[in-house]
């Protein structure tokens, strides 16, 4: 067998072994996104909801309260970018780091300092080798998030924006989220939303009349208590979506991958062929030519 030959039969067996494994990854993205999918949309009406009674809260009452009404003079707000833990999902984790950058770059455009809170070993690494600031950071549970993690990223978010940002280093004023949104198993965004102080127009919220509202104690008593859960349902909200993106993108991607490995089989089989036929035809030509040289020689000697 000849060398060139060789050559590409490792080649093939390389690239037979990378689809095996490209292949088996997008079957199993394809058999999770089912369930991720079914999550978003079982989290999505109790988050709507909440919002729904929060802005309610925010927009009937006169209440003043600091969740609800902006800082006169902002000083920090923190930032929350939600990425993967585990790489071969495309540009998946690469687009929520470039949108929080470009939020980042627009809330210092305002004058205001950020603090970084990160989901993901891709952001974390991201910002560590950069050398960036981090200031709360949780991993391994990007791709199957639970309400339990919500709730803990979420007291974090809370803790900060309930301290005083003037005279604690870790007070914040504004709370915004970056995310990627699930539309389909084709399309997701990523997207950066602000959080606290509450913007009493929410996209997301149900379009209607709101329902009449009586408040108990009061209508502060009542956001001291709906405004935790309403930042843990958006976390966990936010957090299923971008699950459900992930394996949406590294189904995306492993498929990709994968016909990728195809073609390039086909075309190492064409290559490995001409180089068969090339080395066949070389060896007849020296048979025939040695069979001529005996023949030439033999005549010579009668």
């Amino acid at each position: 067998m000849g060398a060139q030959l060789r050559v590409y039969r490792r080649r093939m067996r390389s690239v037979k072994a990378t689809k095996k494994i490209t292949k088996a990854m997008e079957l199993i993205s394809a058999s999770r996104i089912v369930k991720a999918q079914q999550r978003v949309a079982a989290s999505s009406p109790y988050a709507n909801e909440l919002t729904r009674a929060v802005t309610a809260v925010a927009s009937l009452s006169s209440t003043n309260h600091p969740l609800t009404t902006p800082s006169e003079t902002p000083r920090r707000a923190a930032v929350l970018i939600i990425t993967a833990d585990r790489g071969m999902a495309g540009a998946y984790s690469n687009a929520a780091i470039k949108e929080g950058d470009q939020l980042i770059t627009a809330l210092r455009e305002r004058g205001l300092a950020t603090e970084a809170y990160l989901v993901g070993r891709k952001a974390v690494n991201y910002y560590r080798f950069r050398g960036r600031k981090i200031a709360g950071s949780w991993t391994g549970f990007s791709d199957n998030p639970n309400y339990a993690h919500a709730k803990e990223v979420s007291e974090a978010l809370i803790a900060a924006f309930i301290a005083d940002a003037e005279t604690v280093e870790t007070g914040v004023d504004e709370l915004h989220i970056v995310y990627t949104q699930f539309k389909s198993m084709i399309t997701q965004i990523p997207e950066a939303r602000r959080m606290l102080p509450l913007e009493v127009v929410e996209s997301d919220a149900p379009a209607g009349l709101l329902p009449m509202y009586e408040f108990e104690p009061n209508a502060a008593e009542v956001l001291n208590s709906l405004l935790p859960r309403y930042i843990e349902a958006r976390v966990f909200n936010a957090m299923l979506q971008s699950a459900a993106s992930e394996h949406a993108a590294r189904r995306r991607a492993m498929k990709s991958a994968t016909d990728n490995a195809d073609e390039l089989i086909k075309s190492l089989t064409r290559l490995a062929n001409a180089a068969r036929q090339a080395e066949i035809t070389q060896e007849i030509s020296e048979i025939v030519g040695g069979a001529d040289a005996l023949a030439s020689a033999s005549a010579g000697s009668e």
